[in-house]
């Protein structure tokens, strides 16, 4: 079972730079956009087939996202990562050794790390995910 709990320990010599942590109000503010986008796509589906009562998917939408976002606040919100002189350590014992990582990315409310052999990453709900992108190219010695 995975365990948003478990940190990656340093090795003997290693330097932490920097804890990334979620940002509770991103968490929440990205939940009602999904939630009020949703439920206007499932609407005006509805409405396109002819269903008599389109409005039942803006409340579908929004019960859905929010019950499911409420329901995984907490474990999400636990997910901190950490960088390092050395890699970048992410929950359930993830360690990306800086030099394997061929790029860093901002995506929305997230930074998203791909390693030379392809495998992606995601850093989210990020208060500053520019902020965080630009340390890590720092860390790499990359900065742009």
């Amino acid at each position: 079972m995975f365990d948003p709990k478990l940190q990656t320990p340093l090795d003997d010599g290693e330097t932490a730079l920097a804890r990334f942590q979620p940002d509770r109000g991103t968490y929440i503010k990205a939940h009602v956009m999904l939630a009020v986008l949703g439920g206007l796509a499932a609407t005006l589906g509805l409405a396109l087939i002819g269903n008599p009562y389109p409005w039942a998917g803006i409340v579908a939408g929004v019960l859905g996202v929010g019950t499911r976002g409420a329901y995984l606040m907490k474990e999400e919100l636990a997910m901190q990562w950490t960088l390092t002189d050395r890699a970048l350590l992410g929950p359930g014992g993830r360690r990306i050794l800086l030099g394997n990582i061929r790029t860093a990315r901002k995506l929305g409310s997230a930074v998203q790390v791909v390693t030379i052999s392809g495998d992606k990453h995601l850093v989210k709900f990020l208060a500053d995910p520019g902020a965080v992108r630009a340390r890590i190219d720092s860390a790499r010695g990359t900065a742009q």
